[in-house]
C-alpha cells in the first residue's frame, strides 16, 4: 500500500553507493534511478506505457516548457500533467531554471521580479518568479516540484558566481514559502557554486537551513570536464544531508551516473539517451554505437537480443541504417526506445550491485566501457 506522504529511506550502503527507496503518492521510485526526459509531456518518439514497461518508475517535465505551451491553465483543466499525457508515474518536475541559461539571449534577470523571458515561441513576455514557478509546478500537479535557481553558465568568475548564489537563495526561500506545508509531495532545493568548492557548500548551507525534502546539485553538465564534476561532487556529499535524496541535474552518460553513484548520488535526468536515439545512436554494453555507419549496412544481427519491449530485438542494424539513412521515423523509435532500455536495466544492475555489495566490481568493470 501507497503511503501518501513522500519519504525517502536507505536500505543498503556499499561504500558511497546507496540503495534506496523513494515513496509517493503515485508510486514507488527505487534509488539510484534515471528519470527519462519528456520537457513538452511527452518523451520524444516514445509512448508512456512502453517507457514505464522498461522499468521506469519516475520521469521529468519541465515548467517553462510546458506554461509556453500548451499553458498552464489548460493541462491544471483535465487535473494535471499525468492525466494530460496519460502517464501514471510519478512526474519531478524542472523549475526553468536551467532555461534561464540556455536561452539567455531570450532572458532578462530581476532578482525581485524574478527571470522576465520573450518566449523562444512567438516572443511573447513571461515573467517566471519563484512563486509563480511554484505555482505552476503544483498546477500541473507534480510530485516532486524544484525550486527557481539561476543556472550560470560555466565560468570561473567567482563574482558572477557568487552573486547568483545569493539570488539562488533567495529565490530558494521564496520557493519553500510559496510551496508551503504539503506532505504528499516534495520540494528540492538546488546547490549551486560552480566549480569552486567553498561557494558550493556555501550554497548547501543556506539551501539546509531552509530545509528541503531533497538536494539536487545544479550548474554542472555545462562543459566542465567529467574529472571537474565528480571532484565537485566529492567535495560536498559528506556535508548533503545522508537521509535526503541526492540529485545530479542533467547528467548523464553511462559513465558520469556510474562516477556520480560511486560518489553517493541518488537521482539522475538526462536527455541523452532519447536525443542520441533520434540522431542515430544506440546505447549498449558494448560501448555506442552509431548506426548511420556504413558498416552496419550487412550487419543482421539486433542492437540487443534481450529487448523485447515492441519487439526491439527483431530489428537488425541493417534495417536500422537503411531507416536512419531514409530519414523514417521508425529509426528514432526504435533507437529511443533502445537506449531508455539500455538506460533502465543500467540502473537495475547498479541497484543489484549494491545490494550484492559489489558495486565496485561492476563499476570497474564498465567504466570505460559503457
Amino acid at each position: 500500500m501507497l503511503n501518501d506522504k513522500f519519504s525517502f529511506s536507505i536500505l543498503k550502503e556499499d561504500g558511497y553507493a546507496r540503495l534506496g527507496k523513494i515513496r509517493t503518492s503515485r508510486g514507488i521510485v527505487d534509488t539510484p534511478t534515471f528519470m527519462t526526459v519528456g520537457t513538452q509531456g511527452t518523451i520524444k518518439s516514445a509512448f508512456i506505457e512502453d517507457v514505464a514497461e522498461t522499468g521506469a518508475q519516475i520521469i521529468l517535465s519541465n515548467t517553462y516548457h510546458l506554461m509556453i505551451r500548451p499553458g498552464v491553465s489548460r493541462i491544471k483543466r483535465v487535473g494535471g500533467l499525468h492525466q494530460f499525457m496519460n502517464c501514471n508515474l510519478p512526474i519531478l518536475t524542472d523549475s526553468g531554471g536551467f532555461q534561464i541559461m540556455s536561452l539567455s539571449k531570450l532572458v532578462k534577470i530581476d532578482e525581485k521580479k524574478g527571470a522576465i523571458f520573450n518566449s523562444h515561441i512567438d516572443g511573447k513576455k513571461f515573467i517566471l518568479s519563484p512563486e509563480e514557478s511554484i505555482k505552476i509546478q503544483k498546477d500541473l500537479n507534480s510530485d516532486i516540484v524544484m525550486v527557481l535557481d539561476e543556472c550560470p553558465k560555466l565560468t570561473k568568475d567567482k563574482n558572477i558566481l557568487k552573486k547568483s548564489l545569493k539570488m539562488s537563495l533567495n529565490w530558494a526561500e521564496r520557493s519553500k514559502n510559496e510551496f508551503g506545508n504539503n506532505p504528499k509531495k516534495a520540494l528540492f532545493g538546488i546547490i549551486q557554486g560552480g566549480l569552486y568548492k567553498d561557494l558550493r557548500l556555501e550554497s548547501l548551507e543556506g539551501l539546509k537551513k531552509i530545509n528541503f525534502d531533497g538536494y539536487a546539485l545544479g550548474g554542472l553538465a555545462v562543459g566542465e570536464s567529467q574529472k571537474q564534476m565528480f571532484n565537485i561532487i566529492e567535495n560536498i556529499i559528506s556535508s548533503m544531508p545522508k537521509e535526503k535524496p541526492r540529485y545530479l541535474m542533467g547528467v548523464g552518460t553511462p559513465s558520469d551516473i556510474l562516477g556520480a553513484v560511486k560518489n553517493g548520488i541518488d537521482m539522475f535526468d538526462c536527455v541523452l539517451p532519447t536525443r542520441s536515439g533520434r540522431t542515430g545512436l544506440a546505447y549498449t554494453w558494448e560501448g555506442r554505437l552509431n548506426l548511420r555507419n556504413s558498416k552496419y549496412q550487412k550487419d543482421d544481427t539486433p542492437i540487443n537480443k534481450n529487448a523485447k519491449i515492441r519487439n526491439l530485438n527483431m530489428y537488425s542494424k541493417s534495417y536500422i541504417n537503411h531507416l536512419i539513412n531514409s530519414n523514417e521515423i521508425l529509426a528514432s523509435m526504435i533507437l529511443t526506445m533502445n537506449n531508455i532500455v539500455f538506460y533502465q536495466d543500467l540502473m537495475r544492475k547498479i541497484r543489484e550491485a549494491i545490494k550484492n555489495n559489489v558495486f565496485d566490481v561492476f563499476y570497474n568493470k564498465y567504466m570505460d566501457v559503457i
